[in-house]
């Protein structure tokens, strides 16, 4: 069998020319194959996970002799946001497609519904959280099917030595390995005194507070920790209230004890903080733990990956999940179901789970007690805490609770680390809340 990742000479024909590069993919090729089928993954930054998608739908294929191409396309340079825009606008590509946090809404009118697929996992694996739920329905319909592959959770994590010499906090004592957290007195507060306790010690906490995802989600669940909304659910316009004061007044604190160069962070730049061996925490999936344990094992072998601080309306975790979204113009929508179906299985998120390392989350309430992260290390049980296993923390998207096609656009412009920055930097309080409010009433009217 072949597989094959989307080249950039494919992927601009994909998207000038309707995809047609795509559907010329090698196939896994069966005997008396009953139709053709095409699934675009996500391209894994893990060595060797896309080698586990790519046996599993083999495995499927040979079963129900269906003939299968894979592409696997790079999120780098927004490939994927473009693959998908493009297969859309032509109604011509991949019959299933990785899509990640806004897009199943975003193109909701070129999407299959998905119920029995969903309904089904979901009764094998448990409920989803709340954030899958608001970025994967509408009307009442599933939108796309929640993807292990890529989902992730952006919480803190946390050199054990520099933690407990600079800020006298034993991560491993309040986020114990094989129990439940310890963590009532890991607050805002907490958090703030030693981020100033590490800065002071030169080992500063490495917080973006650029316009790329890892800054805005870290933004989101601080944000949302005072209860701070731009737009609410409802629609309506709550910029000037207390709560987004308050979050503010906490942000131009902990802006003061950040790296001076942090406004020009990108996803990349906490990751390279935390491996150089710079930085007493970082708000990171555990990508930038497993390269250390490539690169720099003397740091990998002091993280600890753990939940978030709470504030006063609760304690909330920066969440991206991936879904697979299958297009209204697939022409063998039964056999994509089935593929959908398969990949959907218990058996094949644990697959997914342990090929990744721990890095891949599923969305299901009983699949966050596997044993790749209790055995992960060192140190062992590094990750135990990452899936959030006792429900500690709510998993969240920054923007929310706004209706997903106003908070997408609130994400995409970054609009929380513009605002925190607005006042950090010494523009005052209210000229700060004006501009926001400005902004978002356009992306209300857009």
């Amino acid at each position: 069998m072949i597989r094959r990742k989307l080249s950039r000479r494919q992927f601009v024909a994909a998207t000038a020319m309707s995809s047609a590069a795509l559907v010329a993919a090698p196939y896994i090729r069966t005997a008396n194959a009953a139709g053709k089928l095409s699934i675009g993954f996500w391209d894994h930054w893990v060595p060797d996970a896309n080698k586990t998608s790519e046996a599993l739908v083999k495995e499927w294929a040979e079963k129900e002799k269906v003939e299968v191409a894979i592409d696997y396309i790079t999120s780098q340079n927004k490939k994927i946001e473009l693959t998908v825009a493009a297969e859309a606008q032509a109604q011509s590509g991949h019959d299933i497609l990785a899509m990640y946090t806004w897009w199943p809404h975003a193109y909701a009118e070129h999407l299959e519904p998905v119920n029995d697929v969903v309904e089904a996992a979901i009764k094998q694996n448990g409920d989803v959280n709340g954030t899958v739920k608001y970025l994967g329905q509408a009307d009442g319909n599933w939108l796309a099917v929640p993807s292990t592959i890529g989902s992730q959770i952006k919480g803190p994590c946390s050199r054990i030595d520099l933690m407990k010499k600079l800020a006298n906090i034993d991560v491993q004592e309040m986020y114990p390995a094989g129990a439940p957290p310890k963590a009532d007195n890991w607050t805002m507060d907490t958090f703030l005194k030693a981020a100033e306790a590490c800065q002071k010690g030169g080992f500063p906490f490495g917080i973006g507070l650029g316009e790329t995802t890892d800054s805005v989600d870290t933004a989101g669940a601080i944000f949302q920790s005072f209860g701070a909304e731009l737009i609410n659910a409802k629609g309506d316009l709550t910029v000037k209230t207390d709560a987004v004061r308050q979050a503010l007044e906490f942000y131009k604190k902990l802006i003061a004890v950040l790296p001076p160069d942090a406004p020009s962070w990108d996803d990349a730049s906490n990751n390279k903080w935390l491996i150089s061996g710079r930085g007493a925490l970082i708000m990171n999936p555990p990508s930038a733990w497993a390269v250390a344990k490539r690169d720099a094992p003397q740091v990998a072998e002091q993280c600890w990956t753990h939940g978030f601080p709470s504030g006063p309306k609760g304690r909330f975790a920066p969440y991206l999940p991936y879904f697979w979204g299958l297009w209204k113009f697939s022409k063998n929508k039964e056999a994509a179901r089935s593929l959908l179906t398969h990949l959907s299985q218990a058996s094949s998120i644990e697959k997914f789970v342990s090929a990744s390392g721990g890095y891949d989350l599923p969305a299901y309430e009983k699949m966050t007690t596997l044993k790749t992260w209790a055995e992960q290390g060192p140190p062992k049980g590094t990750l135990y805490h990452y899936p959030n296993p006792f429900n500690h923390q709510t998993l969240s998207i920054a923007a929310w609770p706004a209706p997903p096609k106003i908070a997408q656009q609130i994400y995409a412009q970054a609009t929380l680390t513009k605002i925190a920055l607005r006042y950090a930097q010494g523009e005052k309080m209210e000229a700060t809340l004006a501009w926001a409010e400005g902004e978002c009433e356009g992306f209300m009217r857009s």
